[in-house]
């Protein structure tokens, strides 16, 4: 069916589980902090600003990213913005 409509899979071979593992731990995250906390919203409106909000506030200011040399996203454009500002 995917290459009927010219999609690829996102999987590897059978039993390549480390492929889905962080967006996995992503949406456990989302469930466990947003969705599990309340069950009902007004509007879907309402329901994607709490999504972003904690995306935003809560998920990008802690997680620490190996391709930044496991440090936050906040933390890393602390250190580099100055570099970046002298270099230009």
């Amino acid at each position: 069916m995917l290459a009927r409509h010219g999609l690829v899979g996102s999987m590897g071979q059978v039993g390549s589980a480390g492929d889905n593992a962080a967006m996995e731990s992503f949406f456990a995250l989302l469930q466990k902090n947003v969705l599990d906390r309340r069950h009902r919203w007004a509007t879907r409106d309402e329901l994607r600003i709490e999504i972003v909000t904690w995306i935003e506030r809560t998920y990008h200011q802690r997680r620490r990213q190996a391709a930044l040399g496991r440090l936050t996203p906040i933390d890393y454009e602390i250190i580099m913005t100055p570099q970046t500002a002298t270099a230009a």
